[in-house]
């Protein structure tokens, strides 16, 4: 019989090839936006000359560990994107191994395998796997870390309190280290130790030891700032990331709109709504089931509240037939009993023990606040509000919400959880009828391919020609390494493509325009039907409407050479 670590190796192994053959067409795509303005470049700078700070982009005060991890990986297997992402899936297989890990703990093998398959569907979390960016490696942590919190029910009388904060204080460190905002989860991690604590004083002799678990994973942050300050002379970043990321966000207009974003990111995008829906369901589900247990009528629905001391209604609720129809017929049983009859499913669950209920509220409160701070940090900070920032909570996110929804009867369970993983797979390749990044799923390599395309033309076109175009056209075709061109080409750059980036440009500044699909602008755009919403992007969000070709193209006597379309997204390149 193998050990349970050669049990977590070969599962780590497996997944790691499965994530590899799932993503094998778009394996070695070159880098994307952020992997090509930043991480790539990071890591390039640790592969060469081990550079903790980058000097090859910007220093914008990120923790280390993800270019490091992915330049030694480039040491190891060779240096290129293939390589890259290869290592990006491996942390990302780590982080299904360890949902699962944490499911089996807290709710039983087939909520943690649906919670870690899902995980692997969504399109956020599926998209991300294979790109350079940091908040894979931040969900794989603080999922352990989480993991650590909780004993096992299993060894409750061998339970050391003192080695799991011990692992805590690693996990949650090397979290902080991914990415230094991961930091916000020790407030959770000391609200949970508070509320925990006579089980820890009674169970912990030296209880110090575990309050310095606790506090430890600060050290790492600290140590990071104060080098980084050495170094750059900020604690973090720089004046214009601390200006955009910090300083322009902090309206209370522009932090509720951005709350609201937030909410909808987690609970909603990307058929989340599927999800959330079942937990809330199945929240529903249990308490009347305990209602039933305890013989108590049910609450009243919305209607019935609303009437109050008006006549009563002939309706009533299914709660109330339920419990009339026992009266009549006593072996009937209550509704839970008669929906599970239905479905062919035993009339009576069995119940949790009060150490598995205590783990599952454990878990719950850990993974609510855990969600809770990252959406409200989130919603205070960023200038970008991309909803890859709230990844690292994915993994609990969806282990809590399945472990809800299982509350509900198991084919219901099971159909929520198999409709959501349909619509996951969907949601890879279709697009929402709304802005939205391109890195929320697929979309990205539609983008990177098109851009290929146009620096391949270019390449062989463009004979020394200055080209006009924007980040990250601009860095495509300047930078080999990013992987789009063999040696650089020369770009002209502008800020974006609206009027005020074009105002002023000149007509003998350039010979090519090129013109890209740098937003998610569908025909039937959702929020271009609300002048409101577009004056609230405009104002708080820097949203502006770009110029429209048939107007550079009388500007500047421009007419079109070539143009490429994928999936409603497109390039076009223009000469004189």
């Amino acid at each position: 019989m193998k050990s349970p670590r050669a049990r977590i190796a070969l599962a780590l192994v497996a997944v790691w090839a499965g994530l590899i053959l799932l993503h094998y067409p778009w394996r070695c795509l070159p880098y994307y936006w952020d992997e090509a303005g930043y991480y790539a470049l990071a890591a390039l700078d640790f592969y060469r000359k081990a550079l903790l700070i980058p000097e090859s982009t910007q220093k914008l005060g990120h923790t280390p560990l993800v270019p490091a991890f992915v330049g030694a990986a480039w040491r190891v297997l060779g240096l290129s994107p293939c390589r890259a992402r290869e290592a990006m899936m491996l942390v990302a297989a780590a982080t299904l191994v360890a949902t699962y890990a944490l499911g089996c703990r807290v709710a039983g093998r087939k909520v943690a395998a649906w919670s870690a398959a899902l995980l692997a569907f969504s399109p956020l979390f599926f998209a991300q796997s294979s790109m350079l960016h940091i908040e894979i490696a931040p969900a794989l942590f603080i999922t352990l870390a989480v993991l650590a919190l909780l004993p096992r029910p299993e060894l409750s009388a061998r339970d050391d309190p003192g080695k799991r904060m011990a692992a805590f204080a690693l996990a949650a460190s090397l979290a902080i280290l991914s990415k230094e905002t991961s930091v916000i989860l020790l407030p959770v991690a000391w609200a949970f130790a508070w509320r925990a604590r006579r089980e820890l004083a009674s169970t912990a002799p030296k209880a110090r030891n575990v309050m310095l678990a606790l506090a430890f994973p600060l050290a790492p942050l600290v140590a990071w700032a104060i080098y980084y300050h050495h170094a750059t002379g900020f604690w973090t970043g720089n004046a214009e990331y601390l200006r955009y990321n910090l300083y322009s966000t902090l309206t209370p207009a522009r932090v509720l709109l951005t709350l609201a974003r937030r909410l909808y990111q987690l609970l909603i995008a990307g058929f989340d709504w599927i999800l959330t829906v079942g937990a809330l369901l199945g929240v529903w589900w249990e308490r009347r089931e305990q209602r039933a247990r305890k013989g108590l009528p049910a609450p009243p629905s919305a209607a019935e509240s609303g009437n109050a001391g008006q006549a009563a209604s002939p309706e009533i609720s299914l709660a109330q037939f339920a419990s009339l129809d026992a009266d009549l017929d006593e072996d009937a049983g209550s509704i839970g009993q008669k929906v599970r009859r239905a479905l062919g499913e035993p009339e009576a669950r069995a119940q949790p023990t009060e150490e598995q209920a205590k783990l599952s509220r454990d878990f719950l409160f850990l993974a609510g606040g855990l969600s809770t701070v990252y959406i409200v940090f989130h919603s205070l900070v960023g200038g970008a509000v991309l909803r890859r920032y709230l990844l690292p909570v994915f993994p609990v996110f969806y282990l809590g919400a399945v472990t809800l929804a299982w509350k509900l009867p198991r084919k219901i369970a099971q159909a929520i959880c198999t409709l959501a993983a349909v619509y996951f797979v969907a949601a890879w390749f279709i697009n929402p009828p709304y802005p939205f990044a391109f890195e929320d799923n697929l979309a990205y390599a539609d983008f990177v391919r098109l851009h290929q395309q146009a620096a391949s033309y270019l390449e062989e076109h463009s004979a020394g020609s200055r080209i006009l175009t924007a980040w990250p056209a601009t860095g495509e075709l300047t930078v080999p390494f990013l992987g789009y061109v063999s040696k650089p080409l020369r770009a002209v750059p502008v800020d974006g493509f609206t009027p005020d980036d074009f105002s002023a440009v000149r007509q003998d500044a350039f010979d090519l325009l090129y013109l890209y699909s740098r937003k998610w602008e569908p025909a039937s755009n959702w929020l271009a039907r609300s002048p409101i919403l577009e004056r609230l992007q405009e104002r708080y969000f820097n949203y502006a409407p770009e110029m429209r070709d048939e107007v550079l193209v009388a500007r500047y006597r421009l007419k079109l050479v070539q143009q490429y379309e994928r999936r409603g997204q497109w390039v076009r390149i223009y000469s004189k």
